[in-house]
């Protein structure tokens, strides 16, 4: 069983220690929020400075999602066998050197580099900080808490980035890069001074060595995976089908090497927890379904109807609203009513918002739009905290950062297989009409989130228990070294 490293305290209120360890970890997913979003709106003026074409200038976007994508699921291990303040600091600083790099790039592949060695940094840092959380927090309402509110942390970065990377566009592109090593300084300084000592004791024991074989096989999978999905709608049928099947070759390659091994870097008998594999399920269809909405609103806006990019950056900033909801309107609900509840109504709510918004018009107000943008960021607060509860509860403290991998691996995944779908079906269907091919686009977040709704139905049953806040089920105790992985 894991220990926290603070006394407990009542109604799960945090100390001021816990605070620190909050605020540093906090910092970085809202980071790593803030450095996608505004590159997002950079990608004009960069290739402008630059002189990419559009080929180029999409692997500045595929190269960080590749890094990310690919690595997570190592990354989170690494965090177990390694130690998790030790990973999340090494990997903060090498984040904050490559997006300086990223910054002086005079050509389009230095700054494709930095982009992919940045994702790699971001897919060890993340599942480290959010196990850090996980076994500094004890199981309760304080953990609870403090991840509802690393959540809200994490969409709040997003949002803000979308606003603050138009300010920073407009006095210079590079300015997206260097804002982030200046965050990322003061939070690794933050770091070394709040972060406690222990959590690099708190992983594996140190007779466990890292599945080199198994690491390679499902690293090189889930890239090629991420890979052949992203880049779908820019290839031909028979290049993407060669790619994913060899990414699929090589998953169960990996699959038979975790059977034989004696500590395997994911043990396989963790997708025994159904309430896991829902997790990661809903999180895949969660993030495929939202990226893939903003990806085409985002089009709508700046593309068809000619908004420039602070108005288009204004116009979805109300879907930041969870990172006030979360810490605050998601804890009551969950209490009162359970996370597999709050789920349920969240991917209900997210359908619903893409449903409104499905057959946008040529000449749409803001106000016809708003109240789409207002339930899609209603429904994350009510979803995205709640998964990161339900993906790592139950979870022995020495496999926190696995699970932690695996839930943003789905992230990541669900993102690279949301923005194929619906640029592979606006294309297929726009032709002369644009607003054709975005109506199409647009049933792809629809259908994701109503199957979201679906999965996560399963568990409507299993969080009847609970739904009064009733306590959670204690974690495993860690498995021995060497035990059967099956």
């Amino acid at each position: 069983m894991p220990t926290s490293p603070f006394p407990a305290s009542a109604a799960g209120r945090l100390g001021g220690r816990e605070w620190g360890v909050l605020f540093v970890l906090c910092g970085a997913i809202f980071l790593e929020g803030i450095d996608i979003a505004m590159l997002n709106v950079a990608l004009p003026s960069i290739r402008a400075d630059l002189g990419l074409s559009t080929g180029t200038l999409q692997w500045v976007m595929s190269a960080y999602v590749l890094g990310y994508g690919g690595f997570m699921l190592l990354g989170g291990r690494a965090a177990d066998l390694f130690g998790r303040r030790r990973m999340f600091l090494f990997w903060l600083t090498v984040f904050l050197l490559f997006s300086g790099l990223g910054g002086l790039a005079d050509d389009g592949w230095t700054l494709i580099a930095a982009r992919f060695v940045t994702g790699v940094a971001a897919a060890f840092m993340t599942p480290a900080g959010l196990s850090l959380i996980t076994i500094t927090f004890a199981a309760g309402p304080r953990r609870d808490r403090a991840l509802l509110i690393y959540s809200g942390t994490a969409a709040g970065g997003f949002s803000t980035g979308l606003v603050v990377g138009g300010f920073l566009t407009t006095a210079g592109w590079r300015w997206v890069f260097f804002a982030p090593v200046l965050l990322a300084g003061a939070i690794l300084v933050a770091a070394l001074r709040f972060l406690p000592t222990t959590a690099d004791t708190a992983g594996g024991p140190r007779t466990e060595r890292l599945d080199v074989l198994g690491a390679i096989t499902v690293t090189a999978a889930i890239v090629l995976l991420v890979l052949g999905v992203e880049r779908a709608a820019h290839t031909g049928g028979g290049q993407t089908a060669g790619t994913l099947g060899a990414a699929l070759a090589l998953l169960a390659v990996f699959v038979l090497v975790e059977r034989r091994t004696a500590v395997p870097l994911v043990r396989l008998g963790i997708f025994r927890n159904a309430a896991l594999v829902r997790a990661n399920l809903i999180a895949m269809l969660l993030f495929g379904a939202f990226f893939g909405f903003q990806f085409v609103a985002v089009l709508y806006l700046r593309e068809y109807r000619g908004w420039s990019e602070l108005q288009t950056s204004f116009a979805l900033l109300v879907i930041g609203l969870d990172a006030i909801l979360s810490p605050t309107l998601t804890p009551r609900l969950i209490r009162r009513y359970g996370n597999a509840r709050v789920i349920f109504a969240g991917m209900l709510t997210a359908a619903l918002a893409y449903a409104l918004f499905a057959r946008v018009g040529a000449d749409w107000t803001y106000a016809a739009m708003f109240p789409a943008f207002l339930l899609l960021g209603l429904s994350f607060a009510l979803v995205y905290g709640p998964l990161t509860i339900v993906g790592t509860e139950g979870i022995a403290a020495r496999e926190q950062g696995l699970a932690g991998g695996l839930l943003y691996t789905s992230f990541q995944f669900g993102a690279a297989l949301g923005l194929s779908a619906v640029t592979a079906v606006s294309a297929s269907v726009g032709g002369d009409d644009e607003l054709d091919g975005y109506h199409a686009a647009l049933l792809v977040p629809l259908a994701a989130a109503l199957l979201a709704a679906a999965i996560s139905a399963f568990g409507l049953t299993r969080g009847r228990g609970r739904s009064r806040g009733a306590g959670r089920s204690p974690e495993p105790a860690p498995a021995p070294v060497g035990a059967p992985v099956g």
